[in-house]
């Protein structure tokens, strides 16, 4: 890999994420159940009906996971809490075996001088809250809320930066009206209410976080560069674009929806949306993005948006998903431009599923084209301030179940047993330079 570390600013950090469904073993340390078990339960949702159960069984093998992390050589680690690891029933009485697991996580990484970053939530909602609703219900913000207290009462005193809720496009409209993820819902009254009280949730964590004395908060949000297929005006990439990767921005930072999308869910908003915005656009200390790969957009006959994605012309990942570095550098600079100014930016995840085993060359190829990007963008003064490859390890890939592979480490999920891929030796000799 021809990463050299001293190529980035002094203070620019490397790390890598996880999250908790996806490796820890949600069957285990008293757990409550969440909408991924019921989701995953259900006929065709899941890739052979795979779940979280057992995962890469990370809740006890937690310490050779941290000991990955430390040889590896990286700055910082992205991971998330469990809402119902710490509150089974969504509110109420925590469980002591979901703090203790989380306090030994963040006491091993300092104890090896990795930077703790935390991610509140990251998909898995305690089935409880969602049987009363979960994202469609405004109780939610006040629900996560108390998890937040709950979980940063515990550990936020030495966790190095903190965000509320991992990709919110995901946890509302691929998950409310596209159906591909929990809770699998295909209803554009659900996706719009499901949007806006994410980001009365996110901005009522904030508060509450300030409220604990925390500093270092964060949104982490996803985003794919949009563009038009040949010979169509533009309008499909650029309400794609409006829905996908300026929706939750705008709400943080301009305190308004866009145009564009309100054309389609307004009449779907719960009432008084509107009067939310000063909790929503609470002050953030920095902001990430998760970027993949881009999409190609065209008219379609169906219903509102009226788009379609269109099979583009780029190398493509085991996920299918077109490999286009660029969209890194053209959002980040977008995010300066419209959103965020002088605040700092982190990659919060970029990373390739790739069908080799081990010798995986197409991903050092794929990181080492994205982070020319990265530096593409600090030159040009995008206050860029971190790198998050997602993943560490091999794990569950949600709807895809486990067959798609993300990791710099392999794991044999018949016996958990972890081996560090070529990627993640290459990645581990740059970063001694």
């Amino acid at each position: 890999m021809s990463l050299i570390r001293s190529d980035y600013p002094e203070d620019f950090l490397f790390g890598v994420a996880t999250s908790a469904y996806q490796i820890e073993g949600h069957a285990k340390g008293g757990a409550g159940r969440t909408h991924w078990d019921d989701f995953a339960a259900g006929p065709g949702n899941v890739v052979r009906a795979e779940h979280g159960a057992l995962a890469c069984d990370h809740y006890d093998r937690m310490d050779e996971d941290l000991d990955l992390i430390r040889d590896l050589g990286v700055d910082s680690y992205r991971f998330s809490t469990s809402w119902a690891r710490v509150l089974p029933e969504g509110r109420g009485t925590p469980n002591a075996e979901g703090l203790d697991f989380y306090d030994r996580l963040v006491d091993g990484l300092l104890e090896r001088g990795i930077k703790p970053a935390a991610t509140l939530y990251h998909w898995e909602l305690p089935s409880p809250l969602a049987d009363m609703g979960g994202w469609r219900n405004r109780d939610i913000a006040a629900w996560f809320g108390e998890f937040t207290e709950t979980i940063m009462g515990r550990i936020g005193d030495r966790v190095w930066s903190t965000a509320p809720i991992n990709e919110p496009w995901c946890v509302g409209w691929l998950s409310h009206f596209q159906g591909h993820h929990a809770p699998g819902l295909r209803d554009i009254r659900a996706a719009a209410r499901a949007m806006h009280h994410i980001l009365l949730a996110h901005g009522t964590a904030i508060s509450v976080m300030r409220g604990l004395g925390m500093s270092n908060l964060g949104a982490v949000c996803n985003m794919e560069y949009a563009e038009p297929a040949p010979g169509t005006d533009g309008s499909d990439a650029d309400l794609y674009d409006a829905i996908y990767n300026q929706f939750f921005l705008s709400g943080m930072f301009h305190k308004r929806y866009p145009d564009v999308v309100l054309a389609g869910i307004e009449p779907h908003l719960p009432d008084g949306w509107q009067d939310d915005f000063d909790v929503i656009s609470t002050p953030l200390d920095w902001v990430g993005l998760n970027y993949y790969t881009r999409k190609i957009l065209a008219p379609d006959d169906g219903p509102w948006p009226h788009h379609q994605e269109i099979d583009g012309p780029l190398p493509k990942t085991q996920m299918g998903w077109e490999i286009y570095p660029e969209g890194l550098y053209q959002l980040l600079t977008m995010m300066k431009e419209r959103y965020t100014g002088d605040l700092p930016l982190y990659v919060t995840e970029n990373g390739m599923a790739s069908e080799i085993p081990f010798r995986d060359a197409d991903r050092v190829a794929y990181l080492e084209t994205h982070l020319a990007q990265a530096r593409r963008a600090i030159a040009e003064g995008v206050p860029l301030k971190g790198y998050f490859i997602w993943s560490l390890m091999d794990n569950y890939e949600w709807a895809l179940g486990y067959e798609k592979r993300f990791g710099l480490v392999h794991v044999d999920f018949e016996t958990l047993t972890r081996t560090p891929k070529d990627s993640y030796r290459a990645l581990a000799s740059g970063l001694r330079r």
